[in-house]
């Protein structure tokens, strides 16, 4: 796994211009600190690359999520990124128009009522679970997390 794909013109404003995106990148999700040490972002023509050394899978995941979402990038690329091999299978959802986390939860877990699953997951990049944009890729842990 290294390479993962997102939406250009969709997600979070960060930078207004290409010399300022990793920066910003950078600063964004450090500021989160899903759980990278040793953060490097380098960005070129939309596409992310992430260096470091990530305490968990989930902590890999995030930092992937959370500069995916970003106006502008089309990829993130995880080749220098150090992460713990994936003990559990996350699936990514791209979210569309009409869906709710609550939609998403059924989908994935055969119970609305199970999206704060989702939420607690995407805290990163989902601040408020009735904001949500399509376009957005989240994670979707296993049903038994």
């Amino acid at each position: 796994m290294g390479l993962f794909d997102f939406v250009k013109d969709l997600g979070k404003k960060l930078f207004s211009s290409e010399a300022e995106a990793a920066e910003k990148i950078e600063e964004s999700i450090g500021a989160e600190n899903p759980g990278v040490d040793d953060l490097g972002v380098s960005f070129e023509n939309g596409v992310v690359s992430l260096s470091g050394k990530a305490a968990t899978s989930e902590a890999m995941e995030k930092a992937v999520l959370m500069a995916g979402n970003v106006q502008g990038v089309t990829e993130v690329k995880i080749e220098g990124l150090d992460a713990p091999e994936v003990v559990a299978e996350v699936e990514y959802y791209t979210i569309v128009s009409g869906d709710s986390l609550s939609k998403i939860a059924k989908k994935f877990y055969g119970n609305a009522m199970d999206y704060p699953k989702l939420f607690d997951a995407n805290k990163e990049v989902i601040k408020d679970p009735d904001l949500i944009y399509p376009g957005q890729k989240i994670r979707v842990p296993p049903k038994t997390w």
